[in-house]
């Protein structure tokens, strides 16, 4: 299905010119210092700042795929470009800007914007760390009043030396720059709030540069020369490996940051606004298109790469901007102000701009981000590309960062702790931590052979990979201890079965089904086809210990699929017909045989009872299933839970789902005890703050996950067949409210989204949905999300990017699953994809 984008009026044009004009203006406040200082950092003409914000505003404003992105030059490229202009000059790096730009029209054309979102964070996040450090070190210089040296390393050697050579001057005008800088967002009362609406950036600037003018201090300025003598792009010169690296670290850094500026920006917008006022989605290849051509634009009129920019990107969206028209508008007014305001910018001293821009880069260090990092184990990877950018540069930092990740990835691959312990009754356990593979397999090999052979063993392996190797090592010393008269099992994590060979190794041995489906033991299927004799043996030789792990099964049926709540079966019932019908005529076979050994003198001619027996109910189901838990699962929980119990919970997810008996969520995620934080109501509903009936205890829970548990994400799982979304779709205006119809008033937003023309269908993958009431359970996972982005705390936790939201789908007919993806559909189309056995 095809999403259509609805046309806008022109009465909404205009309605929306008025908040992209004062959008516009704020962004341009910001943009011409910001541009200015990283002129002056680079070491290119003054004016290439400018004329890159232009263009950037410009173009790729509209060009891009971002509408409420803001381009031009950026910080994360300062370090690139001043090297690249100490190296071949600036003519030569306005050519190698315009080749970098066709590079990225062709990766645009490959439609490869996704891949570039491939990179690790922590390299990403890295990589602009380090650019910060060596932005804020060789602005420390400029604000000192000396020169920046060539390098880091240089600009650290030379620090005591510029230290013991102070200028008060310079030091004075760009404290005074910070002070406004960082005290400007703070100022207190009714004043400080009107103040507040000029730029933090602009206000240090004109402070130090009016401070400066009024008290006639002699300091160097801002120099503008007459647009005439500016400098146009040259044919490159220089060695052709060199210059090509040049292209592609322009095209690479460039690409990543203002592919990373579009997804956050779009982040913004989600948690920050409504779905009625939201732009579409950013189209990252669309994206990368416009910034292609901005760069071939800027190089060829003498102006610094482009890129998108995070900071003017979310002053865009908090000025109110609605359309493309405030990046756009915003170039203009630069555009302006470079061929009118010469003689006011001629007045900026050099220590002011420069002061700016280390306080730019100093922010590039982010302690969210290297607390996200330590989060997810990734810091060796942040740090190394942190170290490896400041002393080499970026495309060397890049990859050395890459290289750290790789071999930590395989580390961790490889790192697996295989232990032997002999508990007190006499079984061997074996536990294998970390993944399988045919690194770990001699030490796997030695420690199975620890193993007596007539010993009971429980294998527990805890990973999610086992490549061939691993598997036929496991498989060959199962069927060698089997063998010699052993007995075994194979388990996962916390007692879960595991299968070796096709068959559950722990089928007889752990949930002591009688027998296997050949009608032979458990543990002889197990063993790969050695039979009853030996499996008798093991069973009584070892003092009954197999025969009462039998006799216990038998309570317990032989329904191996959905082992933990077997005693309750009513998801049996379906197949309960058809056993007794098994089983009956079986017993007609049997009697009519017998009835005929019987005329042979050879039977009693009689035949066996069958009769099934009764249901149980109620306190009996109860009590009957709490019984197998405490008997059968809670031995294999208990050191989990205890250690649960004395650490406390803390789970990663928050699940809203239906409260739908047939649901199970540690079914369908595979999770355990500590993992999620589950709220279950009647249509996995989330009222909104301030809603009329406002149920408190779902927002209570949102509330206490996000804030106090501190969860990485918030899933909403709807399900097919959803008893609320029928009601929804059949209710009749006039009805007398009860509790339920009152409760489903939430849902009402859901309806009204999947009848509005202004939001796309939500479908699954492939198809489209089978009826109204599927349509209405995909449409109600989507809506609630946007009522999750209304809660005061999940919104800030999604500004601050440490909370991810995700919309599951389970269709109960099919035991399939389906995750909301971001889709590639520009106007917002929602789409379940499936998630596969292999995901």
């Amino acid at each position: 299905m095809t999403a259509t984008s609805p046309t806008r009026a022109p009465e909404g044009v205009r309605k929306d010119f008025p908040a992209d004009l004062s959008a516009s203006i704020a962004v341009f406040l910001i943009a011409m210092p910001l541009s200015l200082g990283i002129a002056l950092a680079t070491g290119a003409p003054l004016q290439a700042g400018l004329v890159a914000a232009a263009v950037g505003g410009i173009v790729a404003g509209r060009l891009g795929g971002a509408p409420l992105q803001v381009s031009g030059p950026a910080a994360g490229l300062t370090v690139v470009t001043a090297e690249l202009i100490q190296r071949y000059g600036w003519r030569t790096t306005c050519a190698i800007t315009v080749l970098a730009g066709v590079c990225q029209l062709g990766l645009a054309a490959l439609r490869t914007a996704r891949s570039a979102l491939m990179v690790s964070p922590a390299i990403v996040h890295g990589m602009l760390a380090g650019i910060g450090v060596t932005i804020a070190l060789a602005q420390l210089h400029i604000v000192l009043g000396g020169t920046p040296q060539s390098s880091a390393v240089a600009n650290v050697l030379g620090l005591p030396a510029q230290l013991a050579d102070l200028h008060p001057v310079a030091l004075g005008v760009s404290a005074l720059t910070l002070v406004v800088l960082l005290g400007w967002p703070r100022l207190p009362g009714r004043a400080g709030r009107a103040l507040r609406k000029l730029p933090a950036p602009l206000a240090a600037v004109a402070a130090a540069t009016a401070f400066a003018a009024l008290a006639g201090l002699s300091l160097p300025r801002v120099d503008l020369p007459s647009w005439r003598s500016h400098a146009l792009p040259e044919m490159p010169e220089g060695p052709v490996l060199g210059l090509i690296a040049a292209v592609l670290t322009i095209t690479l850094v460039g690409s990543v940051e203002s592919l990373l500026s579009a997804v956050a920006t779009d982040k913004l917008i989600a948690s920050e606004r409504g779905t009625d006022n939201r732009p579409p989605r950013a189209d990252l290849n669309r994206e990368l298109r416009g910034q292609g051509a901005a760069n071939i634009v800027s190089g060829a009129l003498g102006g610094l790469p482009i890129t998108g920019v995070a900071v003017r990107s979310v002053a865009n969206v908090k000025s109110g901007a609605a359309s493309r028209k405030s990046s756009m508008m915003h170039g203009f007014w630069v555009l302006l102000a470079a061929f009118l305001l010469v003689p006011l910018l001629d007045l900026i001293p050099l220590a002011t701009l420069a002061a700016l821009v280390m306080a730019v880069g100093v922010q590039m260090v982010s302690i969210t981000h290297l607390r996200s990092v330590t989060r997810h184990r990734e810091a060796l990877v942040y740090g190394t590309t942190i170290v490896a950018v400041v002393l080499g540069g970026v495309l060397e930092g890049v990859a050395v960062g890459i290289a750290v990740a790789v071999a930590l990835a395989l580390h961790r691959l490889a790192r697996t702790r295989i232990t032997l312990e002999r508990t007190a009754d006499g079984v061997h356990r074996v536990r294998a931590r970390g993944q399988l593979t045919f690194l770990a397999v001699p030490r796997l090999s030695r420690v199975l052979n620890q193993v007596p052979h007539d010993a009971h063993a429980v294998v527990e392996l805890d990973g999610s990979f086992m490549d061939h190797a691993a598997y036929e090592t496991i498989q060959d010393w199962q069927q060698s201890h089997l063998a010699h008269g052993g007995t075994l099992e194979v388990t996962g994590r916390s007692g879960q079965a595991a299968r070796i060979n096709g068959a559950d190794p722990a089928t007889a041995d752990r949930t002591g089904s009688p027998h296997g489906a050949d009608g032979t033991d458990g543990a002889e299927r197990a063993g790969g086809g050695h039979r009853a004799e030996r499996g008798h043996d093991t069973r009584h030789g070892e003092g009954g210990h197999q025969a009462d792990r039998s006799r216990r099964g038998q309570h317990r049926g032989t329904h191996q699929c959905c082992r933990p709540w077997t005693p309750w079966q009513n998801h049996c019932d379906h197949r309960a017909t058809s056993t007794r019908t098994a089983t009956s005529t079986a017993a007609t076979t049997a009697a009519a045989a017998a009835a005929t050994d019987g005329e042979n003198g050879s039977g009693d001619g009689g035949s066996p009872d069958v009769s099934p027996a009764p249901r149980r109910r109620g306190a009996g189901q109860l009590a009957s299933g709490i019984s197998a838990f405490q008997r059968d699962t809670a031995p294999h929980v208990r050191d989990e839970l205890a250690r649960l119990a004395r650490e406390g919970q803390q789970p990663s997810q928050l699940f809203i789902t239906c409260a739908d008996s047939r649901l199970v969520t540690s079914m369908i995620t595979a999770s355990g005890p500590g993992d999620l934080f589950t709220v279950r109501n009647v249509g996995n509903l989330v009222p909104l703050p301030g809603a009329e009936s406002t149920d408190d205890s779902v927002a209570a829970a949102i509330e206490y996950a996000v804030d106090v548990l501190k969860v990485d994400s918030i899933t909403v799982c709807g399900h097919s067949g959803c008893g609320a979304m029928q009601a929804l779709l059949s209710s009749a205006p006039g009805v007398a409210m009860t509790p339920l119809r009152r409760w489903l008033r939430h849902g009402l937003p859901s309806l009204e989204r999947m009848g509005s023309r202004h939001h796309a269908w939500a479908r699954i993958s492939g198809r489209l949905p089978a009826d109204a009431v599927e349509q209405l359970c995909l449409t109600n996972v989507v809506q609630q999300l946007e009522h999750l982005r209304a809660h005061e705390s999940v919104a800030r936790r999604l500004a601050d990017g440490t909370l991810e939201l995700h919309g599951m789908y389970f269709h109960v007919g099919e035991a399939q699953a389906y995750l909301l993806s971001e889709g590639e559909d520009f106007f917002d189309c929602r789409v379940f994809d499936t998630v596969g056995q292999h995901a």
